[in-house]
């Protein structure tokens, strides 16, 4: 295994089994939380530049050993497939937000401004790139991800939502958040966003900003909670013995066809995939981010 420092960036190498593709754990610093992050980065072999394929883990951020690149089979999957993919280890409890103050349980979070601009800076710099990007994201994430492509016009061709809660402002977006944060995190959302349903909620809610979303790719995808055969092994615990994962993917199934209806009001196409069956776990969201591969690589040139 060889260890690269160039600029503030510090890469471990392993090639994989298959010439096709390179496995490397990419460390880049962040000014902004004044930290080093962890990315596992899977990049094609050879043939010229790539589009870049983010992905965000849920609700542990990856910190916790679950994540893309531990619990599903995504090397495999993108092994002979002309895309740079980085998986991006932290953020736990942070909706993937820049945080107004410092918490005392979750310390300081800029992954907007790492995610938008530290990141990618570093990403194109180091790795063989067209500078095209699509971004993806599970549970946690599944939210964040439309609003990230929002808070960053063009800097993402086309986005993948995987069980997640799309809404931030009302009722059921503020439970979503809060159960993620307060419950499970030990953080303060006022440290995020200000007062529970304020502005700043509002600013973050891809349900109230879904006119910014239109030319956008976009491909939501949801269960409905019935355990079936796509969820496999792959299973994750409930959350905290809070909610269980049935609950959960009936909740994001609510969330999903709310955005649905706003987009179908405002005319902006989107393909939504509502599955007969699974829970909130690994099988299903492995299975509906290869169902949204075709869009995404047609809409960034992979």
């Amino acid at each position: 295994m060889a260890a690269v420092m160039v600029a503030g960036f510090l890469s471990l190498t392993a090639p994989t089994a298959s010439a096709q593709s390179t496995v490397t754990r990419f460390d880049v610093y962040s000014p902004s939380m004044d930290r080093w992050i962890s990315n596992d980065v899977i990049s094609p072999a050879g043939g010229g530049p790539a589009p870049t394929f983010y992905l965000l883990t849920g609700v542990g951020g990856g910190e916790d050993g679950i994540s893309w690149f531990n619990n599903t089979g995504v090397r495999d999957f993108f092994d002979d497939k002309h895309v740079n993919v980085v998986m991006p280890i932290g953020g736990k409890y942070s909706m993937y937000t820049d945080w107004n103050a410092d918490d005392p349980a979750l310390g300081r979070n800029k992954w907007q401004t790492y995610l938008t601009q530290e990141l990618p800076a570093a990403v194109n710099s180091r790795y063989n790139t067209t500078g095209v990007n699509a971004l993806g994201g599970v549970s946690m994430a599944g939210g964040p991800v439309l609003d990230l492509a929002i808070q960053a016009p063009g800097l993402y061709r086309a986005v993948g939502s995987y069980s997640g809660c799309p809404r931030t402002v009302d009722g059921l977006g503020q439970m979503a958040v809060r159960s993620m944060v307060e419950v499970l995190g030990r953080g303060n959302v006022h440290n995020m966003w200000g007062r529970p349903g304020g502005p700043q909620w509002a600013a973050h809610d891809p349900l109230v900003n879904a006119e910014k979303l239109r030319g956008t790719q976009l491909f939501i995808a949801t269960g409905n909670g019935i355990p079936g055969p796509v969820d496999g092994i792959n299973s994750i615990p409930a959350i905290a013995g809070v909610i269980p994962g049935s609950a959960l993917e009936g909740i994001t199934q609510l969330c999903t066809a709310a955005l649905q209806g706003r987009f179908a009001q405002l005319g902006i196409p989107a393909t939504f995939s509502y599955r007969p069956e699974g829970t909130h776990t690994w099988g299903l969201f492995e299975a509906d981010m290869r169902a949204s591969w075709p869009m995404i690589a047609g809409a960034i040139g992979a």
